[in-house]
């Protein structure tokens, strides 16, 4: 008998296994899901997953040439207005949840630019990572617009996050700057003088606050550069006072539910 009080997803879905898991925070996971079926996305879109009729998208993080889709997620308790996320906290290895057949989103690269600056806020940096991947992975991807060829490329990461443990992909990030010398990563925290950041030695301040500084001395062309904002609305909003009257271009995804 349905229990009438669950939500019931319509339309078309299918399944996935959560086949990996990986806790980073107390708030903060990472899932690998194992599609049943042919999965196919563009770097810097998002998949929507779902359990006991509750649904949300997220950003995947993993490249379409991985096996597994890889998700970051931030786990929003239920007396803050969580909704699926303290359900998907519970999800074990081996567990099966509902997954939209088809990914979407248009929060993806921008070919026509030689300079690529990703700003994200913790979770907002899951697309560059897609994207970063896709691009190290297959010399084919992206198909450069005219004029430009793959050597002119470069890719800037600018991450925010309140604390230093927040920052899930920052090994990756820190040794594929090391690696490329057209990748760089520039982590900030947004609370420097607390104890949880003691032993925090880089950048210090909100990201939205440090752009135009590191787009200074970056010192790049603003009509050949791509400005990306992902994460917290606010951020977003902010960035985009700042490149409004630039010859920065700037493309945004507002990829925020106040009730995960």
């Amino acid at each position: 008998m349905v229990d009438a009080a669950r939500p019931q997803i319509r339309g078309r879905f299918t399944s996935c296994e959560l086949v990996r898991r990986e806790e980073l925070t107390e708030d903060l996971v990472k899932f690998w899901i194992k599609p049943a079926q042919d999965y196919v996305f563009k770097p810097g879109q998002y998949c929507t997953i779902g359990v006991e009729g509750i649904e949300r998208p997220y950003s995947i993080s993993s490249s379409p040439d991985e096996e597994d889709i890889e998700l970051f997620i931030e786990i929003v308790p239920v007396e803050h207005g969580g909704h699926l996320t303290p359900l998907l906290d519970h999800q074990q290895v081996g567990a099966e949840m509902t997954l939209r057949p088809r990914a979407k989103g248009i929060f993806i690269l921008q070919p026509q630019f030689k300079h690529h600056i990703f700003v994200g806020t913790v979770t907002g940096v899951v697309p560059y990572i897609s994207m970063l991947r896709k691009f190290l992975n297959d010399p084919n991807w992206p198909e450069p617009a005219d004029g430009i060829t793959r050597e002119d490329y470069t890719f800037h990461v600018l991450e925010g996050a309140s604390y230093l443990d927040e920052f899930g992909y920052d090994e990756e990030l820190n040794e594929l700057a090391e690696k490329h010398d057209f990748i760089s990563f520039y982590p900030s925290v947004s609370r420097p003088t607390e104890e949880r950041n003691a032993s925090w030695a880089g950048a210090k301040g909100r990201i939205n606050l440090l752009v135009e500084d590191y787009l200074e001395k970056l010192g790049v062309d603003p009509k050949e550069t791509c400005v990306y904002a992902c994460g917290h609305p606010q951020m977003i909003e902010d960035v985009g006072e700042r490149m409004e009257n630039t010859d920065y271009n700037f493309v945004e995804e507002r990829f925020w539910k106040e009730d995960e």
